[in-house]
């Protein structure tokens, strides 16, 4: 009786000592995932401040159809670039258009690129980010001085001086070089490829950007009051064509500021003689037309063609 008392006893305290190993055991696994839930916050945190979601580079589209605001741009052929300068005509740098004190360049990068890092604390100038670059389809983990991303001017600066940007007075043209319409974050390489041609020259290798970049550059067209050649036309409206759908901006043109041509010299003011030519004959008449002239006698004397107080009529007087 006593020894099965022992053991009864025994097989107790085994059954307690096993109980508390696994309360320790839960208690550690509940502590190890307390500590995973707070080191995986920040992560999660922090992905989300960077805007991880894939961005569409470019400008809003949502006025009229494009091929409404085609049909609307004039149709004329390439003006000479005689007097092209990109900083003498168009501004020297960037320009803050939108008065947020950050220049375009930043501006355009931040609006296009997911996961932006910026240099600064008012988040202006940008370190790092990533470009789905719509010109050909790659995404481009960018870093800044990497020269990788270049900031397109969807309408070409040479271009828009050849198509009616010769007419624009130099502070219009200052905006059509920073307006966030005309500006697109892109491949380098394919900025550079593109360089100063029109749609009809040249047309982005990502087949499906191209409605957009040609919807675009005719609503920066229609803005600032440019021209579309016979080719460029055709080739815009093969594009369209395809997605007749496509909206361009919604947009007001502009009226042009500047002279008829400032690619041309102003001719000088032609300086009007007060002097008739030939010689002048004292007393005789003088013609209305000649009224306040001079002419010179033969005797190289000054002569006015005027009336006097007791004769009305015009003579050649002293």
């Amino acid at each position: 009786m006593q020894r099965r008392l022992l053991a009864m006893l025994a097989i107790g305290a085994l059954a307690l000592t096993g109980c508390s190993d696994i309360s320790e055991r839960d208690k550690a696994t509940a502590e190890y995932s307390s500590n995973i839930v707070r080191v995986a916050q920040p992560e999660v945190a922090d992905s989300a401040a960077t805007g991880s979601t894939k961005v569409k580079p470019g400008a809003k589209l949502t006025g009229p159809r494009a091929l409404n605001t085609l049909n609307s741009l004039p149709v004329k052929g390439k003006a000479p670039a005689t007097g092209y300068s990109r900083n003498g005509k168009f501004g020297n740098g960037w320009k803050d258009f939108d008065n947020d004190k950050c220049d375009e360049r930043q501006d355009t990068l931040s609006r296009d690129m997911s996961k932006v890092k910026f240099k600064d604390r008012k988040k202006c100038t940008l370190r790092s980010g990533t470009l789905h670059d719509a010109y050909t389809g790659k995404r481009i983990n960018w870093k800044a001085k990497s020269g990788s991303v270049d900031i397109d001017h969807v309408v070409a600066l040479k271009n828009a001086w050849i198509s009616g940007g010769q007419k624009l007075s130099q502070s219009q043209r200052q905006a059509l070089a920073n307006d966030p319409l005309n500006l697109m974050a892109s491949s380098a390489t394919a900025n550079r490829q593109k360089g100063g041609k029109d749609a009809a020259e040249w047309l982005p290798k990502n087949k499906t950007f191209r409605c957009q970049y040609v919807a675009t550059q005719i609503s920066v067209k229609k803005k600032y009051a440019l021209s579309v050649t016979k080719a460029e036309k055709n080739a815009i409206a093969m594009v369209l064509n395809s997605c007749k759908s496509q909206k361009a901006a919604k947009v007001k043109s502009i009226k042009p500021g500047g002279s008829k041509d400032s690619s041309k010299p102003k001719a000088p003011k032609k300086i009007q003689s007060h002097y008739v030519k030939g010689t002048v004959h004292p007393g005789a008449y003088c013609k209305g037309a000649d009224k306040g002239k001079k002419g010179r006698s033969k005797a190289g004397k000054t002569y006015t063609c005027k009336g006097s107080k007791t004769d009305s009529r015009l003579r050649w007087r002293v």
